[in-house]
């Protein structure tokens, strides 16, 4: 049995237990549905050799644990959806082709997708024209294979300075603008609260077009309980509204060794008591 069992799929990353389970993915993976995790990211998938997805995706089907988001494509030195570069598009959507084999391995529904660097010699509305285009061409792609993409805002004050999405009110209108099922939010609670605060709020007015969660505490990036977030009313409150997706566990540890991987699971225990 489990030794927790979790209101929401929060989804650890690979070597979030590496000090509890070895190095052994495959080892680690169990290790997470041992401590009752019942979900699982790996933002490097595309990157893996086929035979390695196809090993994770096996031992994720035996231990009946779900596949969240992986990183599609997504650019933090390049002008890539917002300019006028037709090949820097060309190699996102060649991405997004790959993204598709690659979901298809290991029984993904969801990849992200971060639209580039702005540009500083474009007009902002041509920019973001450019971008609402460039991700219908992208749903084009993912449609006939039902994989999602999520966009995920990103902030520019601590992390990526440069970055054209950040805002959910952004990530939200443009969206609407593709007005396509392929193509949602990702909603990254530690970038939003470093961008705009305000979260339960911008959560509710972006809820339509949200189809993932990420977490991480701020200031630090380290697990629930570290920084100034409320996680458990905000657990709670996507909770009672329904939310049955992933909550991926995209942050660090606060404390080193198996120590750090211990308090880790017991900050997901307390943040989802509510």
């Amino acid at each position: 049995m489990p030794q927790h069992k979790f209101k929401l799929k929060y989804a650890p990353h690979y070597n979030h237990f590496k000090n509890s389970a070895g190095n052994d993915y495959l080892d680690q993976l169990k290790y997470a549905v041992d401590q009752g995790f019942t979900a699982w990211e790996d933002n490097g998938m595309p990157k893996r050799e086929v035979d390695m997805q196809e090993k994770i995706a096996a031992e994720m089907e035996r231990l009946n644990i779900e596949m969240g988001v992986f990183v599609a494509t997504g650019s933090f030195q390049d002008v890539t959806f917002a300019g006028d570069d037709e090949d820097a598009k060309q190699a996102a959507l060649n991405d997004l082709k790959n993204a598709v084999e690659v979901a298809k391995r290991v029984n993904a529904k969801w990849c992200t997708v971060v639209p580039g660097l702005y540009d500083l010699k474009l007009s902002w509305d041509y920019q973001t024209a450019n971008v609402i285009e460039m991700l219908k061409r992208c749903c084009d792609i993912l449609e006939e294979s039902g994989l999602v993409m999520v966009l995920e805002p990103l902030n520019r004050l601590t992390n990526h300075p440069r970055v054209f999405l950040a805002e959910s009110p952004q990530a939200y209108m443009i969206c609407q603008a593709v007005n396509h099922p392929s193509c949602k939010i990702l909603f990254d609670i530690y970038h939003q609260q470093i961008t705009e605060g305000n979260l339960i709020p911008n959560i509710d007015r972006s809820w339509s077009e949200i189809g993932c969660f990420q977490v991480g505490d701020n200031p630090g990036r380290k697990e629930p309980t570290t920084g100034e977030i409320n996680y458990k009313n905000i657990f709670k409150h996507i909770h009672e509204k329904g939310y049955m997706g992933i909550v991926g566990m995209e942050h660090g540890i606060s404390l080193p060794g198996k120590e750090g991987e211990d308090r880790l699971i017991q900050a997901y225990v307390e943040s989802d008591d509510f």
